[in-house]
């Protein structure tokens, strides 16, 4: 599907040079009295590698629409993460290297969107929120009169977040996806 590259979103997908480019940044530029540009930043969805391209405002790119299917995270064996089709039962397996920036978040039975081109899986994106337990962080203490200084945690996935001195380990506490960010504490 052809659109104008003034309607370039980021997470669009694009065909470009020969590859499948998922748009990261986007900024419009219009110098004085010449024509508008647009500024991307791109992301190559098999290599990962990112490169910058500004196109013309009259410059028309090459959308490509993803299919996204619901799939529930099974389980992790070495550097493989299994996944399952909601509807169908279907399993695939997909590599480390492919999902390496939510590997983080994935917790068995955890329900994330899989893009699919044609019937390659190209991308996981998470819930916005997952609740997950701390399993190793310092202890609180308990006579700071700061509020806002945070202490890291390291999660049930072993990823390591940046909590409140209050939260301890066993807490189940909810992230933020998008940007890392703890978000609240449940017992």
């Amino acid at each position: 599907m052809l659109i104008q590259a003034t309607q370039l979103r980021p997470g669009m997908v694009l065909e470009y040079n020969g590859g499948l480019w998922r748009v990261m940044t986007i900024q419009h530029i219009t110098p004085g009295n010449w024509r508008g540009m647009v500024q991307t930043k791109l992301r190559n969805i098999q290599s990962g590698s990112q490169t910058e391209n500004r196109f013309r405002s009259e410059d028309r790119v090459e959308r490509v629409i993803l299919d996204q299917v619901e799939m529930e995270f099974l389980y992790q064996e070495g550097n493989d993460f299994h996944f399952m089709n909601t509807e169908t039962y279907d399993q695939i397996t997909l590599p480390k290297d492919l999902i390496e920036d939510v590997a983080g978040y994935l917790t068995p039975n955890l329900k994330v969107e899989v893009e699919f081109h044609n019937t390659t899986p190209l991308n996981v994106t998470p819930p916005k929120t997952v609740t997950m337990r701390v399993v190793e962080t310092d202890p609180g203490i308990k006579t700071a009169a700061v509020t806002n200084t945070l202490k890291p945690a390291k999660l049930e996935t072993g990823m390591v977040v940046q909590v409140p001195h209050f939260v301890a380990e066993g807490d189940l506490i909810t992230i933020n996806t998008e940007n890392n960010e703890y978000l609240s504490r449940s017992k």
